[in-house]
């Protein structure tokens, strides 16, 4: 298989989020506050409720679900397969070179990561190259955009969140200016009107906008696979030969995992030079 289907929690945004979480309920708790402080239910649902709505009307709904849907990425990721593939690649290059680009079509139909499969089988069909880059990198882009939508999605309710908040603020003032009879009540009700605020701030910087940089990294991270895609499939329809295409998408690799892919035929692993190992 090219790719794993099981994912793995992502332990760095678990672990921002709560050490985030608990140095700001901490410092309140050092200042002699108190959880009930920022325990406020009329707060959250102006903030939530307004941040929600406001996003609903500027984002079509599609988009909207299909971040929505993207979202456990946040949270869990794929790992990473890089290796396999170009193993994979140089399995099909050496088949091709001795049976012909036509001999790999049983197996490149069998492919599970579906831009190689397309790009192998345009090649099996003798489209050429120029052809086989367009379509792929068209492929490649549009996934991209959508990708950026997502992240976008999050990006705004980071925006919205802290004017809600600052909205919700006022609405406690304006509840607070309705009692200045009751003088021993002001600064708790002040208080109380300042959670709305806390939540907008904390809600965007700590949740919504992180989302929405690591969801476009999680976006880069697959584009840098899609690209090693294209180059090898590029290079098998050139008819290269295994230590040329692995010369090719060497870079692409981390530089550890280099002389974990063989070249299929070689006895020896391919060293980092593109030559082979002695």
């Amino acid at each position: 298989m090219l790719q794993s289907k099981g994912r793995k929690p992502d332990y760095a945004t678990f672990a921002g989020l709560a050490l985030a979480v608990a140095g700001i309920l901490g410092g309140l708790v050092l200042e002699n506050g108190q959880m009930q402080d920022v325990a406020q239910a009329t707060a959250l649902l102006i903030v939530f409720g307004g941040t929600i709505g406001a996003v609903l009307m500027s984002t079509p709904a599609a988009t909207l679900i299909r971040a929505l849907r993207h979202s456990s990425a946040i949270f869990f990721e794929e790992p990473r397969n890089d290796e396999s593939l170009v193993a994979r690649m140089l399995h099909f290059a050496m088949l091709a070179r001795r049976g012909g680009i036509t001999s790999i079509e049983v197996q490149a139909q069998q492919v599970d990561h579906p831009l190689l499969r397309k790009g192998l089988l345009l090649a099996v069909d003798g489209v050429d190259t120029i052809e086989i880059r367009r379509q792929m990198e068209l492929e490649v882009r549009v996934g991209d955009d959508r990708a950026e939508e997502d992240a976008r999605v999050f990006e705004v309710a980071g925006g919205y969140a802290p004017t809600i908040g600052i909205i919700g603020a006022v609405l406690g003032l304006i509840q607070v200016m309705k009692h200045l009879d009751t003088v021993s009540e002001i600064g708790k009700g002040i208080a109380v009107a300042f959670v709305a605020t806390v939540y907008g701030v904390a809600s965007a910087n700590l949740l919504l906008l992180p989302a929405a940089s690591k969801l476009r990294f999680r976006s880069r991270q697959a584009m840098q696979t899609q690209e090693l895609i294209v180059e090898g499939v590029l290079a098998i329809a050139e008819g290269l030969n295994s230590h040329l295409i692995r010369m090719r998408l060497e870079n692409f690799l981390e530089k550890r995992a280099l002389t974990a892919v063989k070249v299929p035929g070689a006895a020896k692993p391919v060293a980092a030079t593109g030559r082979p190992g002695l």
